[in-house]
């Protein structure tokens, strides 16, 4: 399908407006090859995969986006994840029976989101707090925008079984040179067309989102204006476990707690909660990781 694992980024080449759009299909299914959510669930993880790949779209970069929402509902942790190279992954966990017309509101109990821009090139970290008090997460990420970014912002969001889409506008600084001073009237001008696109990406329904190809739909939106739409960049599920990571996990556990471990079981074994990929440890590799962090040597009674 046109479009199928894309990124693509698109301009309005009168107005101070940049767009995104994404379309997730096998990145999407392998999301959730290991997982049996109900759909609900899966529905709102799609769109949080959806929106977290427009986000990271619109920011310059080396490292990793995270997303983590977290409340005391019935869903008490789900995570979304891209990379720079929009490699992606997510998870979700849930306590019992979900309502099968539930909001994002609902599901969480009122949390949090917690954004995360991990820039190992600058080796910094920036955190930024949403409250989950709208019903759907489009909602929820353009108060962010305004209130973190000062950045007018507008989403559209749709996920099913096979695929997860997502359409960003946002309002940029129309920018003014030092010679040159700001015009009122240019700026009435650009705020009118904004409001204007907003109500026209208002009404594009998830059927339309989810399967027809971008270019149309920003045709049927947008055709009295001119887009400029950019080749797309591709988008792949890639989960981030390794050997290494699991042990250095089991190393923060604690050198006696694992050692009760693999004496009660013969080794231990870690699950990746992403990929459902298992890392099994028995007695000389348990020894070896604690073994690697200690000047002290192997651990002790064990040969």
């Amino acid at each position: 399908m046109a479009d199928s694992d894309l990124l693509r980024r698109f301009l309005f080449e009168r107005w101070p407006v940049r767009g995104h759009f994404v379309r997730l299909d096998a990145s999407w299914r392998a999301v959730l090859e290991h997982h049996d959510y109900p759909p609900v669930l899966a529905r709102t993880l799609g769109e949080g995969m959806a929106a977290t790949v427009l986000v990271a779209g619109t920011l310059k970069f080396e490292g990793r986006l995270l997303m983590q929402f977290q409340g005391p509902g019935p869903v008490h942790l789900m995570i979304t994840e891209c990379t720079d190279r929009h490699a992606i992954r997510g998870v979700a966990r849930h306590r019992g029976d979900l309502p099968a017309e539930a909001t994002l509101a609902g599901l969480t109990g009122g949390g949090q989101l917690t954004v995360t821009i991990d820039n190992q090139r600058h080796d910094h970290r920036y955190q930024g707090v949403v409250p989950l008090t709208h019903p759907g997460l489009a909602a929820c990420l353009e108060d962010y925008f305004a209130r973190s970014e000062q950045l007018p912002t507008r989403l559209v969001l749709a996920a099913g079984p096979d695929r997860a889409a997502g359409l960003m506008l946002q309002r940029v600084a129309t920018g003014t040179t030092a010679a040159a001073r700001p015009d009122p009237g240019r700026e009435e001008e650009a705020d009118d067309a904004w409001d204007r696109i907003g109500l026209l990406a208002a009404t594009l329904t998830a059927e339309e989102l989810l399967r027809q190809p971008c270019e149309q739909i920003l045709h049927r939106l947008f055709h009295e204006d001119d887009v400029r739409l950019f080749e797309g960049a591709p988008v792949f599920f890639q989960c981030a476990c390794s050997r290494d990571r699991v042990a250095g996990i089991l190393r923060s556990l604690g050198e006696a707690e694992v050692r009760d471990i693999v004496r009660e079981r013969g080794d231990v074994e870690v699950r990746c909660e992403f990929c459902n990929r298992a890392y099994t440890f028995d007695r000389v590799d348990a020894a070896r990781i604690f073994a690697a962090g200690s000047p002290a040597g192997p651990a002790p009674g064990v040969h």
